[in-house]
Parts: C-alpha cells; structure tokens; sequence
C-alpha cells in the first residue's frame, strides 16, 4: 500500500542543522521502516458514530492531526514512522476494524509502539482486537503445545490488559436488540472488548475517566459496577481531588501487565475541543488530564520497557473546530505519548 506522505509539510529552519528539525522531516513512510519505533496509524471512519446517531466529520481526523502535528518541534529519540489509513467508504465497520486490528498486531509483531489517529471511538475495537490478537499469538509462540482455537483459553498464564480511557462516555453500550453480536458502534467497543476477554478467559480491567453523568444512563453505571470497572464523574477530576485519583489510578496500572491508552477528545470542555462529535458542557480541564497521564506514560514493566502497547485518539471531528483549536490540542497529546512510551 502506498503512503500517503503529503500531510507532512511545515516549516524548515535549516541554519539550525539537526537541533531545528521538525516532525514533517523526520517521519518516514511505514515501508522504510528497519528499526524499532512508533507506527503511526489512520483509521478514517464516521460509519460508528452514524450508527450512535451522534454527528458525523471524524472521517477526515487522522489527515488533520497529521497535518497539526507535523510543524511541531522534534524532540525525540526513536524514529516514528506512518502506516497510512484504514478508510471505511462502504459502511462495512466491522471489516474496517478488523483490518485496523491486523495493522497493529503486525506493527506490535515488528516491536513498534502504535498511535492511532481515529475516527469515532469505534476505533477502540479495531484496535484492542489488534491488541489481543498479538497477545493471544504471543501466547501461542511461547506454548505451542496449546489449544489452536483462539476462544480457548491458553495454558499460558493470561495477560492483563489494561485499558485506560479519557471519555465523557463509557462507551459500554450493548448492541441494539436483535441485531448480530458483532454489529457494534462508537458506543460499544469496550463492551466488544469486554467480550473479547470473556472468550479468553483474561480479566477485564477497565478504567474510565472524566464521565459525563448527564451523558451516561443508569443502565451504563450498573453495568460499570458488575464489570469492576473504575471509573471517574468529570466532577470528581479537580485538583481537590487528584492525589486520590492518582493513587487508584497507580494501584489500576500496577495490577497490569499491558496497557492501552484511548482518548476520546470530548472529554475536554468544549470551550478547549469543539471539534468532537459531542461537545461537553463541563469536561476535565487540561492540565488534570496531563497530571493524569503522567503515571500512565511512567509506567514501566519488568523489563523496563513501557507498559503501554497503543495509544488511540478518538473523535475528533474537523467539520466542527475552530481555527484548528482541537487539531492542535490533539496534536500536543500524541507529541507527549511519542516522547513518553518509547
């Protein structure tokens, strides 16, 4: 597949020589990859949030966080690389996040870490299938003497997987009654993953904060409760409160072996994001979100390597911003998760 390489233009400093380089000149399209790295993934979809009758335009956010994100300074060590765009054009989501699954479980196999630029959050699926489907060969590889059916589960012990979400939504929904199980939307992939986990026989580890209580029935909390989810109200993400989120968030992270960290961008205030599908009224200030990401991007495993295997971002819809506002704000997350998991 041929990468597109045109969103990667900005300005040029050249009497600065290396120390004046900027992003659009040091990533290199996928197939010159011969050394570890971050993999840059697009997955252009609106099919999810359509089917969430939320508002659609997230269809054209990987070129737009590209495009922000390629005049920024570079301060980094290891090479970053672009593996191009899954476009979902026919409506057929659920092909699309099978294929964006296969793109990071091959860019995991290679030892790159990924981001993803989405997309509606239906993103999320695409990716943890990727994620579990590299864990489950990883599994496999190092017993092979195993069960070759993928839902059962492997004499290895089972990974733990931890997913983090910045989300004004949980996005648990199940699917609509009387529609096929696989048929999901952006509301549904973490009950996909859920899913996933059950088939395996891995412990589900859900965290998910900056909620939305206006946003998010009772059905959706009852159902969080029943999961052990943990879980933050957008109310409860203040100062006042941060070295007490900070200390359950350390004990979520420490019970894992993996994590996966999605954004949803309509966690911001809209006044910060209006470029999101679903703008938010109150939101979780910046600088609480970096305070929060701090740990995240901290932890380590036992061999020293970053725990966190992908990092998403979801949501952000270009048709609705102003003046660039949430490309930017988009583009400073995925600089921070570059120059922190590698």
């Amino acid at each position: 597949m041929s990468i597109d390489m045109s969103p990667w233009q900005g300005r040029r400093d050249p009497e600065d020589g290396e120390l004046g380089l900027r992003w659009h000149q040091k990533v290199q399209p996928a197939d010159q990859a011969n050394e570890e790295g971050i993999m840059i993934l697009g997955f252009a979809c609106d099919e999810g949030v359509s089917r969430n009758k939320g508002r659609t335009g997230a269809y054209g956010a990987p070129v737009a966080i590209r495009k922000a994100l390629a005049n920024l300074a570079w301060h980094h060590t290891d090479p970053v690389y672009d593996g191009g765009d899954i476009n979902c054009n026919d409506g057929n989501l659920e092909l699309a996040q099978y294929r964006l699954g296969e793109d990071v479980s091959r860019a995991l196999r290679q030892r790159h870490k990924v981001i993803v630029f989405g997309g509606g959050h239906e993103v999320a699926w695409g990716t943890f299938q990727g994620i579990g489907n590299y864990l489950v060969q990883k599994q496999h590889v190092a017993n092979p003497d195993a069960d070759q059916d993928l839902e059962e589960p492997s004499l290895e012990p089972a990974p733990t997987v931890g997913i983090i979400n910045f989300d004004a939504h949980f996005d648990l929904r199940n699917p609509p009654a009387g529609q096929q199980s696989e048929m999901g939307s952006s509301g549904t992939p973490f009950h996909q993953a859920a899913r996933f986990c059950q088939l395996q026989n891995w412990p589900f580890k859900y965290a998910c904060l900056g909620l939305s209580r206006t946003g998010n029935t009772q059905a959706l909390y009852a159902k969080a409760d029943r999961l052990g989810v943990l879980y933050k109200d957008d109310t409860e993400l203040t100062h006042q409160h941060i070295e007490q989120t900070i200390a359950e968030l350390q004990q979520f992270i420490d019970q894992c072996d993996y994590l996966y960290l999605t954004i949803d961008l309509d966690v911001f205030p809209a006044a910060v994001a209006p470029g999101v599908s679903a703008p938010a009224a109150r939101g979780v200030p910046f600088d609480i979100v970096e305070l929060l990401l701090e740990p995240i991007l901290a932890a380590k495993n036992q061999e020293g390597e970053s725990k966190i295997l992908v990092a998403d971002l979801a949501e952000y819809n270009p048709r609705f911003d102003i003046d660039n506002q949430t490309a930017r704000l988009a583009a400073r997350l995925a600089w921070t998760i570059a120059r922190a998991i590698r």
